[in-house]
């Protein structure tokens, strides 16, 4: 019996850890980077969901449950409250995560006119830098775009 409570653990270790992994996270290497220049024409405040997911509260909830559950009782009774509690500390770990650190934050959407006539809009946190009217900086594309202004 001991034999599956640690296989149970170490499948539970690897979802847990695989879930960690970024998808779609490129090559990792040096890559072009696309620039476009215009001028602002609307600026808005508004707020953006942040993207702390990072798994560490899931993480540190199923080890902490586990520990938690090889101090009940012995034998099968303890190989299955090491599961369990593994698995409620990993859900409740994810949920403290999700509680305390995706908050939304303060944000502006930009609407900038490039040179070519085409309207691009970015949501982005907060730059003080930038005005109505002002020459900028279109950097990167989708999720990761900027707007920054031209020196």
């Amino acid at each position: 019996m001991k034999t599956i409570a640690s296989w149970l653990s170490v499948t539970f270790l690897g979802l847990v850890l695989g879930g960690c992994s970024a998808v779609g996270a490129g090559s990792g290497g040096a890559g072009e980077t696309e620039i476009r220049s215009g001028k602002i024409e609307q600026i808005t405040l508004t707020q953006m969901q942040t993207n702390h997911d990072s798994g560490v509260g899931a993480i540190l909830g199923g080890i902490g449950g586990l520990a938690l559950g090889s101090l009940v009782g012995q034998g099968t009774g303890r190989d299955v409250a090491m599961v369990a509690g593994a698995l409620a500390g990993g859900v409740g770990g994810n949920y403290i995560e999700k509680k305390k650190y995706d908050q939304p934050v303060d944000a502006q959407q930009i609407v900038v006119r490039t040179h070519s006539g085409v309207l691009v809009q970015v949501t982005q946190p907060i730059n003080p830098a930038l005005a109505k009217g002002m020459n900028v900086y279109v950097e990167g594309t989708g999720n990761e775009a900027r707007v920054v202004p031209q020196s």
